[in-house]
């Protein structure tokens, strides 16, 4: 997420009223997650496990819970609540804003496109040309739409991320200030779910085709001309490839990559990354012809045993 100016170290510092390492007037640009992070982006860290990684990335500010050496090119802001203070920063720079209307008069809607009753439609929303929206569609704030796009009944795009920090108290959640992005000619189904990033953007590619009840976690990014069949489930910072084939019931874990024109079989766990142009089954995953074959000579242990005795 890019701030709309750009500040300076101190003004970031003053904001969250903490300590800094570097020269106050480093430029900072905007902040993001370490998966996303570009020069001049703000990234938070909050275990000394992540510290290196943190320190290393291409993000050149870093919100820390401990004074540590600076990278040379680097700033540091010292927080004791990284995770706090990295909302505290979502909220001043893209605050929620109330809706009185269902469509909001910031909305710009393309030609040729027809919006069905009951469609709420958010702050900043850009929808493109020749495109179907379906009754009850909710379709928040900063969201994306590209032309020639049809949504089903009952969809929602830009719900926040599954995203919480434990504490005694219960769970915080990570604001989101990210967005939807929907590239043209894209399909998607009814009871669709598709959460926005937390800082980036969850991007479904032109000519993708999402059947109904279908969730998308927030960072996630889909390729062009996938499939995905009823009932998935895409966790949170995945990327799946172009022409990926996701059948029904499939679920993954959160930042892996499949692989360009991969087919993942339904029910399939896809507990890792895997490489493109094969077919997949079982959880934990393994290419179908291998985990068929190994059902098949699971079948033939009775009449194995049969004949041992």
């Amino acid at each position: 997420m890019k701030f709309p100016q750009i500040h300076s170290l101190q003004e970031i510092a003053n904001l969250l009223q903490c300590e800094f390492i570097g020269d106050e007037n480093f430029p900072v640009l905007g902040m993001n997650e370490i998966h996303v992070v570009e020069k001049g982006d703000i990234v938070f860290v909050d275990h000394p496990k992540y510290y290196d990684k943190a320190l290393n990335s291409a993000a050149t500010i870093v919100l820390i819970n401990k004074k540590v050496a600076c990278p040379e090119g680097k700033a540091l802001l010292i927080s004791d609540d990284p995770f706090r203070d990295f909302n505290k920063l979502t909220q001043h720079f893209k605050p929620f804003q109330h809706a009185s209307v269902s469509i909001a008069a910031t909305a710009q809607i393309g030609e040729g496109t027809m919006i069905q009753p009951n469609v709420f439609i958010g702050n900043q929303v850009v929808i493109g040309k020749n495109c179907l929206i379906h009754a009850n569609v909710c379709i928040y704030d900063h969201t994306v739409i590209g032309d020639n796009v049809i949504i089903h009944a009952g969809t929602i795009l830009g719900a926040d991320a599954f995203y919480y920090k434990k504490r005694e108290t219960g769970f915080d959640q990570l604001v989101s200030g990210g967005r939807v992005v929907i590239e043209n000619n894209v399909g998607i189904g009814a009871l669709c779910t598709i959460d926005k990033g937390v800082t980036g953007d969850t991007t479904i590619g032109e000519g993708t085709k999402i059947d109904n009840q279908v969730h998308v976690g927030h960072d996630t990014v889909i390729g062009k001309k996938c499939l995905i069949a009823s009932q998935t489930g895409i966790a949170g910072c995945v990327i799946i490839e172009d022409e990926v084939t996701l059948w029904g019931q499939v679920g993954t874990t959160s930042g892996i990559t499949i692989g360009t024109k991969a087919v993942i079989l339904g029910q399939t766990g896809v507990t890792k990354s895997v490489a493109g142009g094969k077919s997949y089954f079982g959880t934990p995953i393994q290419e179908s012809r291998e985990k068929l074959k190994q059902l098949a000579n699971i079948k033939k242990i009775p009449d194995i045993l049969t004949k041992l005795q």
